[in-house]
């Protein structure tokens, strides 16, 4: 349950008093009224213009800004390979280091402050924007891909083999497990502590106020502000138009409606339309009722799959697949001597650059549902509750499909052809097959809608100047702005244009990923200041 406002208020107040960091700056100064909105001078100003003319050049130039793009995209990840690799480690090791510091018992919000949501939900809501969707297109094509050298091995593994079925588990838990949560650990904790604790703006600008003082209100916040609002915006939307795409396979697969492009735009409005009417009712009549559901929908399709399917094969795979991730998490990490380049670059870079493009949106968000909490509990649970069911999903999921690769049943067993099928054509070899599937799409669409509507309030924040609380008109313009952004380019592009638009959010996550090292450093000052005057 949410608290009431006038405890929020006092818990503000106290917050101020005892703040370590004492800025003359106010939230929301620099703000200017339009049309109902209460918007940030120049950050929401550039980030529009910005977008639109983005989305007019790859309109206009389709494979033109796809080829231009990916030659980006691609030079970032052959020559910057190294970096994105450190950092995810160094990220890891900075959170554990946090958990077992005497850091870890500052609480977000001050000594006083209490969660404004259950455990449960607080649960559902990071786990739904963080890695849902992700985890509905993956859980079946990722380990059945490794297995069968769809596209390259991990570590060169021979494909087909029993060695191939364990590795394949687990480089798919490497790359959804401690190391994505780690990167949007460091970015929650430090955005609710510099906000919470701090009385700063929920924008990524004030996690570098311990370096950049009061110059972070300035033009380099400004910067730092609008790229995270271009990558949240260009992520979010490439995610609502691909998965449009699976979504439509679906629909194909299940009832032979035809994947067309009307198809995929209908799905887009229609999803577009409920994201629009949950975000204005906010995050506990919005964002957390849906991520509940999706939640409570996710469990009973696990649950089919494990009693329907090869049981006693699936809950064996959850410690298999957990060991099998700890005996390769070292090997899979290193990053000096690689030879199996394909899976390396074509996988494991490109998920951390991904993860690091995510990482203003889904840390922010987590940020501002996890008032309350005490740095290690965050830390704990952003680590390790999402790894652990994560291990279930993919040991169920993953597990049943390679069960059926390796027992030449189904379509399958034949590799993967289209990855957008590869959940459906799983469970078409199980009982109640057109049920299941059809509760799978639905799946899909209510995790695209919460991570619109998250992804939603986050953006509102920051082109708001750090407001929580923002006018419902502007909630509506960017919930409304994703759908847009996906529908024009599948309608004037197609897959060039997405896929114009994923290379350039896989872009942002070099450079960003040079801030989140520095967010670390900015967070461990700020820690180190309240720690102090704790004592």
């Amino acid at each position: 349950m949410s608290k009431n406002k006038e405890d929020t208020d006092k818990d503000k107040e106290l917050v101020v008093e005892k703040s370590v960091y004492r800025s003359d700056h106010v939230i929301g100064e620099n703000n200017v009224e339009i049309m109902g909105m209460d918007l940030h001078n120049p950050v929401f100003f550039f980030s529009s213009t910005l977008i639109v003319v983005f989305v007019l050049l790859t309109l206009l130039f389709p494979e033109l800004a796809k080829q231009s793009f990916d030659a980006s995209k691609s030079w970032s990840i052959d020559h910057f390979d190294w970096l994105f690799i450190v950092s995810g480690n160094l990220f890891v090791l900075f959170c554990l280091a946090l958990v077992v510091s005497p850091f870890g018992k500052i609480r977000l919000g001050g000594t006083e402050a209490k969660p404004d949501f259950s455990k449960l939900s607080w649960f559902s809501m990071l786990f739904s924007a963080g890695m849902g969707i992700g985890l509905m297109f993956w859980s079946v094509a990722e380990p059945v891909g490794y297995f069968t050298n769809w596209y390259g091995t991990p570590l060169n593994t021979v494909a087909g083999t029993p060695e191939a079925a364990k590795m394949a588990m687990a480089a798919t838990m490497y790359h959804w497990g401690l190391h994505p949560w780690a990167i949007y650990a460091v970015v929650g904790l430090s955005l609710a502590f510099f906000t919470f604790n701090c009385n700063m703006p929920l924008t990524i600008r004030s996690s570098f106020y311990p370096l950049l003082g009061e110059r972070v209100w300035g033009w380099p916040g400004n910067v730092i502000d609008i790229t995270a609002v271009l990558a949240t915006i260009f992520g979010l939307a490439t995610s609502l138009g691909f998965g449009a795409q699976q979504a439509a396979g679906g629909l194909s697969f299940l009832f032979d409606i035809p994947n067309t492009i009307n198809t995929q735009i209908a799905i887009i409005f229609g999803v577009t339309m409920v994201a629009i009417f949950s975000v204005t009712r906010g995050l506990d009549g919005g964002v957390k009722l849906l991520s509940n559901i999706n939640m409570s929908l996710a469990v009973v399709l696990m649950l089919f799959v494990i009693i329907t399917g090869s049981t006693v094969v699936i809950i064996n795979g959850v410690g298999t697949t957990l060991l099998a991730y700890a005996e390769n998490i070292i090997p899979l990490s290193n990053w000096i001597g690689r030879e199996d380049e394909t899976f390396y670059h074509g996988w494991t870079v490109f998920y951390w650059a991904w993860w690091v493009s995510w990482s203003p949106f889904v840390g922010m968000f987590i940020a501002r549902i996890s008032r309350g909490r005490t740095v290690r509990e965050f830390i704990l649970a952003v680590l390790f509750v999402p790894t652990l069911l994560t291990s279930v999903w993919m040991a169920t999921f993953g597990g049943m499909g390679l069960e059926q690769v390796q027992n030449g049943v189904g379509q399958l067993a034949q590799g993967i052809g289209d990855s957008s099928l590869a959940l459906f054509q799983m469970l078409e070899n199980l009982p109640l097959s057109n049920v299941t599937s059809f509760l799978a799409i639905v799946l899909v669409l209510i995790f695209f809608v919460t991570s619109s509507d998250s992804g939603s309030l986050v953006i509102d924040s920051i082109t708001a100047g750090g407001k929580v609380d923002v006018p419902v008109p502007q909630r509506i313009f960017w919930a409304a702005i994703e759908g847009v952004i996906a529908a024009a380019l599948l309608f004037g592009g197609g897959k060039d244009a997405l896929g114009a638009l994923q290379a350039a959010a896989i872009t942002v996550g070099l450079p960003f990923t040079v801030l989140l090292i520095v967010m670390c450093f900015g967070l461990f000052l700020g820690l180190k200041r309240e720690y102090k005057k704790l004592s």
